[in-house]
C-alpha cells in the first residue's frame, strides 16, 4: 500500500509553499543579484564598525560636560512642580483661633 502511494503520489501534500513537505522555490538571477547585494552592504558595514572614529583617549570623556548638562536640565524639570517646603506650624495653624492663656 505505502509503495503504491509513494510510486502513483502526484503533488507535494498540504500546502505547496509552506510546511515540512512543501515545493521549493526556484532561484533565480535576480535572487542571487540581491543576495551579493545584500552581502557587499554587508561586508562594507563590517568593515566601517571595524575601524573607529576616535581614538580612546579622546573618547574616554567626550561627552561628559554634555551628560551634566542633560542631567541638570531633567533635575530641573523634576523640581519645577515640587510643592515649597512646609513647616509643622502651617498644619496646625488653624488650632490656633483662640490663644487664651488663664493665669
Amino acid at each position: 500500500m505505502f509503495l503504491t502511494l509513494t510510486l502513483l503520489r502526484k503533488g507535494i501534500p498540504g500546502k505547496q509553499w509552506i510546511g515540512k513537505y512543501r515545493r521549493p522555490r526556484p532561484v533565480t538571477w535576480q535572487m542571487k543579484r540581491n543576495t551579493l547585494k545584500h552581502l557587499e552592504r554587508e561586508a562594507e558595514n563590517e568593515y566601517w564598525i571595524s575601524r573607529p572614529y576616535m581614538t580612546p583617549e579622546q573618547e574616554l570623556g567626550h561627552a561628559a560636560e554634555r551628560r551634566a548638562q542633560s542631567w541638570q536640565k531633567i533635575k530641573e524639570t523634576k523640581f519645577c512642580n515640587f510643592p515649597a517646603h512646609k513647616s509643622i506650624t502651617d498644619h496646625l495653624s488653624h488650632l490656633n483661633v483662640s490663644k487664651n492663656w488663664s493665669s
